[in-house]
């Protein structure tokens, strides 16, 4: 999300980065509804679910690399203007295809919706700071945190672009680095998950068919 972030911030404005902020606050808040409903425990129970999304997210990524890579290039020869949701577009798209998010939901998401008191520093200063979670405030503050960080990220790379000619073009070469990384990685995971459970589907229909044969004759 950083990668698409900073990639729109640098080319694009503080607007578009912030707008791809937005998108991947968007599908927090999207798994964040579905965790209440109880929805997203259906995908860490579907190895094969998990699997396509990650494949998914890994050809998206490798998409948005090259896309990166190629504004980087654009910018020293065009000053086309792009669709204003372009940035919302693709980290939501990234963030809502992206099976470690809903895990992370199902993990330590739940535990801001669990009732509970966590003592922070235990056995270090007692009960010196503690955090109760489930509450609308813990809830409020977790958003708050993300809009913090989407609002100011995008300005500090804004003004160091400011400053740096050669700024702009970097970060954005290197959120295709990153994008691309992260989507051979993606591809490989969802390969060593899907593998697996089409091999298992294959032996047994080859065993049915095999059964079926030796009925029929």
């Amino acid at each position: 999300m950083n990668a698409v972030i900073a990639e729109e911030s640098v080319l694009r404005g503080w607007n578009s980065g912030f707008r791809a902020g937005l998108g991947a606050m968007t599908a927090d808040a999207c798994f964040f509804v579905l965790a209440l409903a109880g929805v997203v425990a259906v995908v860490r129970e579907a190895p094969l679910v998990q699997g396509v999304m990650v494949g998914v997210g890994g050809l998206l990524m490798l998409y948005f690399a090259y896309g990166a890579a190629r504004d980087a290039t654009g910018t020293f020869t065009t000053d086309e203007t792009d669709d204003d949701t372009r940035g919302f577009r693709k980290a939501f798209a990234l963030a809502i295809t992206n099976p470690y998010q809903i895990i992370w939901w199902l993990t330590a998401g739940v535990r801001l919706l669990d009732r509970q008191t966590t003592n922070v520093l235990s056995g270090t200063l007692g009960d010196a700071l503690t955090v109760t979670t489930g509450g609308p405030i813990i809830v409020v503050g977790f958003f708050g945190g993300i809009a913090l960080w989407i609002t100011g990220f995008p300005a500090a790379l804004v003004a160091a672009g400011r400053r740096v000619d050669s700024f702009a073009p970097a970060v954005a070469y290197l959120s295709a680095v990153v994008l691309a990384l992260a989507g051979v990685s993606f591809l490989y995971d969802g390969a060593t998950t899907l593998v697996p459970i089409l091999s298992d589907a294959m032996s047994t229909l080859a065993s049915i068919l095999s059964d079926a044969a030796s009925t029929l004759a």
